[in-house]
């Protein structure tokens, strides 16, 4: 099992923890209200809570933060974050949902990535799924999806295991530039909430046929 920090107090910070916990992980949550930060370990129940800015205690380090702070908030860590996985699960879609606030040619977590420690290693996941249908869990008997980018292979295997003890199945796609994709794929998926499918309890996935 691994041992998880989560930074941030949102809906998709409890559901990662909720489920982390749920599959035998030690689960720390972090925020920059302490009180809130207390509150949510406590609804949870079984994780710690850490302190803003001090050395995350996990190996695998997951942003649950909006996209806007994401890169700055991995600045200020600094050297806190070096030798960690980082997960990105952020999406930085611009205010009209037409595309995207990162420079052309570039995404979120390669934007983090840029921010993090020479010795972090960026795994982009959890990107495409929306809080209330991870928190849910198997639907229809079936494992949930979560696609998965990064440049560090051991990086990634790490992440992989984690996804597996939460219930779900890692799929790999490459490259942490392939993070651009997946950020998109979050894009078609506010596209389908709009425009064909108007709710969001539904998820993206993979059948592998024959």
């Amino acid at each position: 099992m691994s041992s998880i920090s989560i930074i941030g107090l949102g809906n998709m910070a409890g559901a990662l923890a909720d489920r982390a916990l749920a599959g035998g992980n030690a689960v720390e949550i972090i925020g920059r209200d302490p009180a809130k930060a207390k509150e949510l370990a406590g609804v949870l129940g079984g994780a710690t809570v850490g302190t803003a800015g001090a050395a995350p205690a996990g190996d695998i380090v997951v942003l649950a933060v909006p996209y806007a702070g994401a890169a700055a908030l991995v600045s200020e860590y600094g050297d806190a974050l070096q030798g960690k996985v980082i997960i990105d699960i952020t999406n930085p879609i611009s205010p009209d949902f037409q595309g995207f606030v990162t420079p052309d040619g570039s995404s979120g977590a390669q934007e983090i990535a840029r921010a993090a420690p020479a010795d972090a290693h960026v795994v982009k996941a959890f990107n495409t799924l929306f809080s209330h249908v991870l928190a849910a869990g198997p639907a229809e008997g079936r494992r949930l999806d979560v696609f998965i980018a990064g440049d560090d292979v051991q990086a990634k295997t790490r992440v992989s295991a984690f996804i597996e003890s939460l219930g779900l199945r890692p799929m790999d796609t490459g490259q942490l530039a392939m993070a651009r994709t997946l950020e998109n794929v979050a894009l078609l998926q506010l596209g389908l909430v709009a425009n064909s499918v108007k709710h969001t309890n539904f998820f993206l996935g993979v059948s592998v046929l024959g």
